[in-house]
């Protein structure tokens, strides 16, 4: 197995050219970083309810928490710009 990737990483090494495109490298981290986002969201959203549904004040501080993984998402989409 180690071989496979010993010789994998010689003909990648070996080109001059980038792995992926540019573009797809920038759909990936995009999409990697809302699949995050989601993923993060869902524990938060459920605790959010839960806590809202015992304590109407916990609404506000639950609906930031919920919405900060969101900012994941707004700095990748930045970042891409930026650098792209």
């Amino acid at each position: 197995m180690f071989d496979i990737a010993t010789q994998l990483t010689d003909v990648v090494l070996q080109s001059s050219a980038p792995a992926i495109p540019e573009n797809s490298a920038a759909a990936l981290a995009v999409g990697l970083a809302a699949f995050g986002a989601g993923y993060a969201e869902r524990g938060i959203g459920a605790a959010a309810v839960g806590a809202t549904a015992e304590d109407d004040d916990m609404f506000v501080r639950g609906l930031i928490l919920t919405v900060l993984p969101e900012t994941l998402v707004i700095l990748a989409l930045v970042t891409i710009f930026l650098v792209g």
